[in-house]
Order: structure tokens, then sequence, then C-alpha cells
């Protein structure tokens, strides 16, 4: 069987694997980038690593000598191209080369497949695993296009000498918390712009020791255990989502007491305490940032912005700041699944067109009239202590199909419209009653422009992996 694999991120890299070594599939894996890695290729801003314990945040099937407790940028990005060597993957990648149709052809049951250099290939399976925060999110500030400075976004980092100068950036997620505390000591000044405040818990990354990092090399019942435990621990914390739960209050207790023992100000500690619940908004994970606040050429500044000048930034109180370089932490547009790939399936339908009032697939992976197309990351998959073990699942889902075609000698494989639409509704009624819901008082980025949670898991990733196990088999139809 031909398989197409779209992106090379560690979702990309993880169906390689499996596709690998539990079938006889010729797969290619196309990369719009220049190297692998995803969203650790891409993002390359001060400060950049992941808030997700390393070994948790890495593959079963692999053991690998983690530096960190948390694993910065550089280090994951070494990560990925030593599963790709570890696993003879080179030969089967095609970087710099963005797929940008697929369309699906009933006589043959293939999909041919169309790159954006004009080259179009046939395909028996077509795997898109383009990730979910890769499209970034542009404000539409009046006058943003007049800055006369370097303006960015986080995603796309520019170098520039910050060296005394005068910087804003806008935004206090996960990306920005961990660029802020980087370049405050050589900034001569950064204006911190919140529209919103988030729940921050401290992160408590350290270098492992020696000894902790031998014995994970030498005694593999060790490193199982570790990582267990990191899911146990992800699996009691996710009961915090329920805004009536002990673990929510203790979760907003933890929170507290960090911005009590970390934030000098009394009007900085204000400012930064959300009035929502925990969990309403992605929780953030840095030991940083509210130390970083404390600094004399750091101001927090708690009003969004509304319009940009060519030598400032005004925010919603009228007030203007004068700065030199603008970068902007706005996020991403994740309810925007495969943008920039056209998807068409039975009768020539487009996928977008399917998706038009709200993005939906049967375990996130699969969607009806769609046959032997699989997403990793897709609708109502993120979360679940790590999405690395989330995209694990997937693709043995998507493994698991590929071996059935091959023992029917091919064919196709559907998904049933009943099993998607009783998926879809057990998402929406767990999800209602989470502290993600709308109607929890925050922003978050969850929901499509419907008011749908289209992005979210909503319970642990121990759930999910039964889910994919047992699920599967019922809710996909093989066909000859």
């Amino acid at each position: 069987m031909r398989v197409a694999i779209i992106g090379a991120g560690l979702g990309g890299i993880a169906a390689a694997v499996k596709l690998k070594k539990s079938t006889s599939a010729e797969f290619v894996v196309f990369e719009q980038s220049a190297g692998v890695g995803g969203t650790w290729y891409d993002n390359r801003y001060p400060g950049c690593e992941v808030d997700v314990h390393s070994h948790a945040y890495s593959f079963s099937f692999l053991r690998y000598d983690w530096k960190r407790t948390h694993a910065t940028q550089p280090e994951l990005l070494a990560y990925a191209e030593h599963v790709v060597e570890r696993f003879g993957l080179t030969p089967h990648l095609r970087l710099n080369t963005r797929v940008t149709d697929l369309v699906w052809e009933e006589s043959t049951s293939t999909y041919t497949l169309s790159t954006a250099d004009g080259d179009s290939h046939e395909f028996d399976v077509v795997i898109s695993a383009l990730g979910l925060l890769s499209v970034p999110r542009y404000p539409e500030w009046p006058g943003l296009e007049t800055f006369a400075g370097p303006c960015f976004h986080t995603s796309r980092w520019e170098e520039h000498d910050l060296t005394g100068k005068s910087v804003a950036v806008v935004g206090t997620g996960s990306t920005a918390v961990q660029i802020i505390p980087s370049i405050a000591p050589v900034a001569g000044r950064v204006h911190v712009f919140q529209r919103e405040p988030g729940w921050i818990e401290p992160k408590n990354e350290r270098e492992y020791t020696e000894r902790e990092r031998w014995t994970f090399r030498n005694v593999p019942l060790v490193q199982r255990l570790h990582r267990a435990r990191i899911f146990h621990q992800g699996n009691k914390r996710f009961k915090g989502y329920d805004v009536g739960s002990r673990r929510q209050r203790r979760m907003r207790e933890v929170c507290e007491r960090f911005i009590a023992g970390a934030i000098a100000d009394p009007r900085t500690r204000a400012a930064v305490t959300p009035g929502y619940p925990w969990g309403c908004k992605r929780p953030v994970l840095s030991s940083t940032f509210y130390p970083a606040l404390n600094r004399d050429n750091v101001e927090l500044v708690p009003h969004a912005v509304t319009r940009v000048t060519p030598t400032a930034v005004v925010d919603a109180t009228g007030t203007t700041r004068d700065i030199d370089v603008l970068i902007l932490s706005t996020g991403f547009q994740p309810t925007k699944f495969l943008a920039g790939l056209d998807v068409k399936g039975r009768d020539g339908r487009s996928i977008h067109d399917v998706w038009r009032e709200r993005a939906s697939a049967f375990l996130g992976i699969t969607v009806p009239g769609f046959p032997n197309f699989f997403i990793l990351y897709g609708p109502n998959t993120n979360g679940g202590v790590s999405v690395i073990a989330q995209l694990e699942r997937q693709a043995e889902v998507m493994v698991g199909a590929v071996r059935r075609m091959e023992r029917a000698r091919h064919g196709s494989v559907d998904t049933s419209p009943n099993a998607t639409r009783r998926f879809v509704e057990w998402v929406d009624r767990r999800l209602a009653t989470s502290a993600s819901a709308m109607n929890s008082g925050c922003h978050n980025y969850y929901h499509d422009p419907s008011g749908h949670n289209v992005t979210q898991w909503p319970a642990g990733h121990l759930a999910y992996a039964v889910a994919t196990r047992v699920l599967a088999r019922f809710g996909l139809r093989t066909r000859r």
C-alpha cells in the first residue's frame, strides 16, 4: 500500500515509525519546512521550551537521555531528528514540499495528492499531521501595518539586537511568559500587554542530576515508573476542570500562593489574578514570569492594545507608549483545522464545506465520506496529559486500519456517520460542565465562531487510549 503523511512534526514521525514497524506499506512524508520537528522547528524564540515533563513528552517506543525535566526547543528538535535517524525515516522524507490538495478517486480507491510545485502523486491512504498550533493569528489593530520598527509573530521569530530597546510584548500566554524573562535582562524597557490574566502555576523545571540520568538510561523499569507517575499525576490534575471539585479549589490555591509569594507589588498581584475558574483557558506553567514582573524595566499593562502608530502602541485606556520593537504573542488559529489543505472526498465534497458549521471527526481522527483519510491532532483531541501520547494512540488507529486493508487486498476504510454523531454528542456533554465551557467567563482558543468547543478532549489520556483501542473497530468500516 502507498501511504502519504503530510507533516514531519512529532505526529507525522509517530505515524511513520508505527507504519514501518507494523505494516509493509510504502510511505512518503511531505514537509513544507526545511527540516523535521514541526512546531519545534518553526518556534525558535528565546526561552522556548515544552511545559510537559520530558519523559511524558516523548514516544513510548524509545527511551531517551533527557537532560532536563522540561526540554528546551533545541533539545526537542534534536530529539525529533534522533527518532528520524534511529528508525531510518530519512529516505522517506520530502522536505520543502507543501501539499495543497487531495482528491479522492472512487474508481481506484486512491487519493491524488498535489503539491505547491505542481507535482501530483497517487496514494491509497493519506494521513494529515499538520498540527493544531501552526497557523499564527495576527491582530487587526488599526495602524499595525504602519509600525516602522521590527514587528513579528513569536512563531516567526526574527533575530534583532534588543539591547537598550523599548520592547512591547502583546500577550501573556504560554509563549510570552517564556520570552519576557529571557529578553528582560538585555532590553531597556519591556511593556507587557495583558488583555486578560491567566492562571499560572510554578513549573519547577530543573536539570536532571548525572545520577538520575544514569538511572533512567540503565534501569528501564525506573524510567517506565517515572513516566507512569507523570501520567497518573496528570490524570488527577485533570479533575480540576470540574468547577465544583476539590481539585479545582486546590489548583486555584496553588496559583494564588504562587502569585502572593512571587510578585512584590500589590497592584500587579491583583492585575494577574483571574476572576474565572482554573482551566477556563489553558493553564500556563512558568517559574520565571512572575519574578520578571518585579524588574524595574518591566511594566505590566493590564489592558488590551487598540491601535498602533509608526512609533508607539496605544492601549484601551488611550495611553500611548513609544516602542522600538513590537512582538506579537497573539496565539494561533487552532479551530481552523487543515488550513491551507483542500481535501475532497466522496462526491467531490470538500472537507471545509462539510465542516462549515463545525469541525468534527470520529475520535478526532476520521470523517465520514472521506475514506482512507486520517487526521492526527484533529478535532477534540487536545489535552490528556501529553499530546505525544494522544498522537501515538491516533497513529495506532491509522495503522490498524492500514493492516485491515492489507489483509483485504486494499479497498477502503470509511467512518460510520452515526458513530461520529454519538461521539461528538458525548464530547459536548462532557465539555458542557467543564471549566472551559463558553459561559465560564474567559477568552480561550477552544471555541469556534459558533461557540462549539472543537479542540479539547474532555477526559484524561487513559480514557482516550481506551476509546481508540475499543471504539475504532465499531466506527470504521472496511470496504472491498
